[in-house]
């Protein structure tokens, strides 16, 4: 598992670059993570301050610090403010597996973007971060994220129930992941 924390891996799609986020990200973080709807299934409250942004920032930095995750800051590339997030966490290297996160700007919805973003992170996955598995814990009400990972040719594994303690409650989540292998023979496909 190679995982230079000196040079961060700058992606590009038709319409993204997916580049590492910095402090003055900040503002458009927390313009984003402070909406309910965005952050229904986040498992987080809504931001309310520029130093919730600023924490988030600062947890993108230690997962990349520590080798357990790495997330990239998705922007339209004709603009460059960041509109969401996508990226591994829990990153197991002697199992070669991680699971995968994302979220979106609420104006950016229904446009694909997440799609894209996502697509590109699991093909520098597999590609450079020698993953085998990638998974997706999601909660049950989230179709819209079910859906994405799905399309992406991501198989729902099951339920697990009460997995996480967020928000002050319990959460289900389906776990859902995407071997190597498959995700190979949807991109040929």
């Amino acid at each position: 598992m190679t995982m230079d924390t000196d040079t961060f891996p700058i992606l590009e799609t038709k319409r993204l670059t997916l580049r590492k986020v910095t402090k003055e990200d900040a503002n458009s973080i927390l313009k984003y993570l402070s909406n309910e709807e965005v952050m229904k299934n986040y498992g987080l409250e809504p931001f309310k301050s520029i130093k919730d942004a600023l924490d988030e920032i600062a947890w993108y930095q230690s997962i990349q610090n520590n080798k357990t995750g790495i997330r990239w800051g998705i922007t339209l590339k004709e603009q460059g403010v960041v509109i969401g997030s996508c990226g591994f966490h829990n990153i197991v290297s002697h199992h070669f597996r991680t699971e995968i996160g994302f979220e979106l700007s609420k104006e950016q919805w229904g446009k694909g973007i997440a799609a894209e973003a996502v697509e590109a992170i699991l093909s520098y996955g597999f590609q450079h971060m020698n993953f085998q598995r990638i998974e997706a814990l999601i909660e049950p009400p989230n179709l819209s994220s079910q859906k994405l990972v799905e399309k992406l040719g991501f198989i729902k594994e099951g339920l697990l129930r009460n997995y996480e303690f967020t928000c002050g409650k319990f959460d289900d989540l389906y776990m859902y992941s995407l071997l190597k292998q498959d995700f190979d023979k949807v991109k040929k496909s």
